[in-house]
């Protein structure tokens, strides 16, 4: 049985303010041949379909076409959680009609572990593969908050309740292969952060319990799993070193820290008389992003080299050097003008840090947030008091109508 592990798809997400659709509708294209190519029969989608807890018509029409051509294709199951950018109740609102396309969704954990293990049949109708299908924890599903208690408390109820719930769905689980009496696979999924997984700059991974970092520990996994499907961190990797607990990682560049790490989908073969043999299948670059950083002569010479190659690339610039420019801005459009080049993000490094004061050597632009930025531009421009209350009124007017545009985007 050949089963294709993939995670964090975040559909609907945009980048510095540019929509993703084209890139979106491409992966699933990509992933529908795939899975046509390698003969997948098991499809499991570890958590992060979407970006937000309410997509848009656009998006859940990418999520759903693709859901019935998979449906279609000689793929016999597909195997969906929630992830913590997910609804669970937006994912789980279907599931019945998705259920007759043999199209299985968790999007909240159930007061009986038993609705988390889903036995799926082969082609002749035999049980095949069970699947412990847990969806991201929340924090209310696994503790019970009590008056007084620590934030040590907490943490350590939260790992207790995570750990438990496992064990209980692998029990079950371990139950209904008994029952059945065969030696069918069990597979578990599940939506965390596990502890030494690593992240990078810019992919827009979240801590996932306010407060705690809540970082899970491999060995809390049950010993019967023969696979497990990890969704949550973005760069794909093994847990604890072990070649059968993975995160996929998501299949698009989050941002551009990730621009140039190739982004993958694991292929596990599944048999009974031999341990699961995973493979990676890369996935291919739909639209090319690149940082370019360094002062003005290293930049204007990789725009060059970009425009001789008629690259086709969104770009994020980051200026270095020692000179202060005041129109880097202009500059660089002009350098990509009438080329496929397009610029979606400019840091200017030099005028960051006359606007932030630095008045601390170990101060970055990450350790404010957007209304710290903007008092400190009013600061170095030495904006006169009386005009500042008009000025702070229309930051925060432009603001909420920033995000109400992206709102309406997804």
């Amino acid at each position: 049985m050949n089963l294709l592990h993939t995670s964090d798809w975040h559909l609907g997400r945009t980048l510095y303010g540019r929509r993703r659709h084209e890139e979106f509708a491409a992966f699933l294209d990509w992933l529908a041949e795939t899975i046509e190519r390698h003969a997948v029969d098991v499809l499991l989608v570890a958590g992060d379909v979407f970006d937000t807890s309410a997509p848009g018509p656009r998006v859940q029409a990418l999520y759903y076409r693709f859901l019935c051509r998979v449906a279609a294709s000689r793929c016999r199951h597909a195997v969906v959680i929630a992830g913590n950018h997910d609804s669970p109740a937006f994912l789980d609102a279907p599931r019945e009609l998705l259920k007759a396309l043999d199209v299985h969704v968790v999007g909240q954990a159930s007061e009986d572990p038993a609705d988390e293990v889903i036995v799926l049949p082969d082609a002749q109708g035999a049980p095949a593969l069970i699947v412990c299908a847990v969806p991201y924890l929340r924090d209310r599903d696994i503790r019970a908050a009590e008056a007084g208690e620590s934030q040590e408390d907490k943490e350590r109820k939260l790992l207790e309740g995570i750990a438990a719930h496992y064990a209980s769905v692998a029990a079950l689980a371990g139950e209904r292969r008994a029952e059945l009496g065969a030696e069918i696979p069990i597979v578990a999924m599940g939506h965390l952060f596990t502890v030494g997984g690593h992240t990078v700059e810019g992919d827009g991974v979240r801590e996932l319990y306010v407060g705690s970092l809540a970082h899970v520990a491999a060995g809390i996994f049950p010993p019967n799993l023969d696979y497990l499907a990890l969704g949550h961190l973005h760069a794909p990797q093994k847990v604890g070193g072990s070649e059968v607990m993975r995160y996929s990682g998501s299949p698009l560049p989050m941002g551009f820290g990730e621009a140039a790490r190739r982004k993958s989908v694991c292929l596990v073969t599944m048999g009974r008389a031999a341990p699961p043999a995973v493979r990676l299948l890369e996935v291919p670059v739909f639209q090319k992003l690149e940082r370019i950083r360094g002062d003005l002569d290293a930049i204007s010479r990789r725009l060059l080299e970009l425009r001789a190659d008629d690259a086709s690339s969104w770009l994020e610039v980051i200026y270095e050097g020692e000179d202060i420019v005041t129109d880097l801005r202009l500059r660089l459009d002009a350098a990509v003008e009438g080329s496929r080049l397009e610029i979606l993000r400019v840091r200017n490094s030099r005028i960051i840090d006359r606007a932030l004061g630095r008045f601390h050597a170990e101060e970055t632009l990450d350790d404010l947030d957007v209304h710290d930025v903007f008092a400190r531009c009013l600061d170095a421009h030495e904006v006169p008091e009386e005009q500042r209350p008009e000025l702070l009124r229309a930051y925060r007017e432009t603001l909420r109508s920033l995000e109400q545009d992206e709102r309406q985007a997804q």
